[in-house]
């Protein structure tokens, strides 16, 4: 589920690091550009170090291990997604009803973008399928948080049933953001936004 104050996960071209940035940040913004547009087993290292203008010795002082650095990046992309996911729900002081709906508003904006070409962890788990991997690990973990959020707001809504209303909610989101990079189109996000508030529409009933 990317920053996404802008609702982007990232560029169509891999682009320079900013300037200002640590070597470390260079290698996660690098390296996340790259996992997300080529894939994960795709990108070697010596294409991230190339496109980093970072030397390999200074890639090992961070990281001991491809998959370490896959994994420092899940994390840092995760904790962005819950800063600014957080900070668009919240963005109009709207009730915690009318916050569950815009996670839908925030998905739609989204998928709409020029950038969006899917989603960054569900490729994690995709291209790392044994349950056990760590890396496959590190991104459900980040799709339980989401789930989680979705629950709290259910709750916080006073909405009966929360559990299972966030279990709907989530399945919602995931699936329009796979059909969405499927069909190229954001028309999934917006039925789904129409099949969320139905939902939570009939949960006070």
């Amino acid at each position: 589920m990317s920053s996404l104050s802008s609702a982007k996960e990232s560029s169509a071209s891999t682009r320079r690091p900013r300037q200002g940035l640590t070597k470390r940040d260079q290698l996660l913004e690098t390296a996340w550009q790259l996992f997300y547009r080529d894939g994960y087993h795709a990108t070697g290292i010596d294409r991230i170090l190339a496109d980093a203008g970072v030397a390999k010795m200074t890639l090992y002082k961070h990281f001991r291990s491809k998959e370490e650095l896959i994994l420092a990046v899940l994390e840092k992309r995760s904790d962005q997604f819950c800063e600014s996911f957080s900070r668009f729900i919240r963005g109009k002081k709207r009730a915690p009803e009318r916050q569950l709906l815009a996670a839908f508003d925030w998905l739609i904006t989204w998928v709409s973008s020029k950038e969006f070409r899917g989603c960054f962890f569900q490729k994690a788990m995709a291209e790392y399928q044994d349950l056990h991997d760590p890396i496959h690990q590190a991104a459900l973990a980040h799709k339980a948080a989401f789930y989680g959020e979705i629950r709290r707001l259910a709750v916080e809504a006073g909405l009966p049933n929360a559990k299972a209303l966030a279990d709907q909610l989530t399945l919602l989101v995931e699936g329009a953001i796979v059909y969405s990079h499927a069909t190229g189109s954001p028309m999934p996000a917006v039925q789904a936004r129409e099949a969320a508030w139905s939902l939570i529409k009939n949960a006070r009933r």
